[in-house]
């Protein structure tokens, strides 16, 4: 009897992904950057033939892209959709357990704050999306009138995520604080900006990111009761 659904193959894409190796590279790709082959190959921790071998694999299946600068080559995620896939496998798999002080200071990093693909997450996306909601900015997975004059004036393209083909402003669960952080072309756009000023900055560990001085002081001007009433951009 007939029973699977054939609406899509899911099996080829999660074969890839399930490989150890792969899984490792497709992580480190998880900030956003485009790598090198001997990046990746040392962050998953095999030799240069073995690595080329393995993203080889995952160009044909789609999951990365290659980047070509004069006679290198790097790599990055084919795509947001394929950044989702792997935040959710995140949230339904075990912790790795920490063996070193190393390990314990990088998943610390991790869980403050970090990139979600292209938007913050770990405590410091959880919590800007609390204020964007606290202030009445953000409601129903949009922009309140007020939230859009106040993004704008930070220098957000709102309008630009708006026209994005990805969704706008969802809330993405967080694996590590198991609470939303906000995703989308809005949360893209948001994180580009804070990047821009130097509010956020990346740091040594893959995909940690740190909030600066400049940042935090930013930060609580925006969201001040100030800024609520007066509507003043940021400079």
């Amino acid at each position: 009897m007939e029973y699977i659904a054939r609406d899509a193959d899911i099996a080829p894409v999660a074969a890839l992904i399930a490989d150890p190796t792969r899984a490792a590279m497709l992580t480190a790709l998880l900030d956003g950057r485009a790598l090198a082959a001997g990046e990746l190959a040392r962050m998953a921790g095999v030799s240069a033939a073995t690595a080329s071998a393995h993203l080889a694999r995952l160009l044909d299946g789609r999951l990365v892209d290659v980047v070509r600068q004069g006679r290198h080559r790097y790599y990055r995620l084919a795509g947001h959709d394929v950044a989702e896939v792997l935040e959710v496998l995140a949230r339904v798999s075990a912790r790795p357990p920490v063996r070193s002080l190393r390990q314990s200071r990088q998943a610390r990093l991790l869980e403050e704050a970090r990139t979600c693909y292209d938007h913050l997450a770990g405590r410091a996306g959880v919590s800007l999306l609390d204020r964007l909601r606290e202030g009445g900015y953000y409601a129903a997975y949009d922009l309140t009138d007020t939230g859009e004059r106040l993004l704008t004036g930070l220098g957000v393209d709102v309008a630009g995520a708006r026209r994005s083909r990805r969704r706008f402003a969802p809330e993405c669960l967080d694996w590590t604080e198991r609470r939303s952080h906000l995703g989308g072309a809005l949360g893209a756009a948001i994180t580009e900006v804070l990047f821009e000023r130097g509010w956020y900055r990346r740091g040594k560990v893959p995909r940690a990111v740190a909030l600066t001085e400049e940042g935090r002081e930013g930060l609580s001007v925006l969201f001040s009761r100030k800024e609520l009433t007066s509507g003043t951009p940021v400079t």
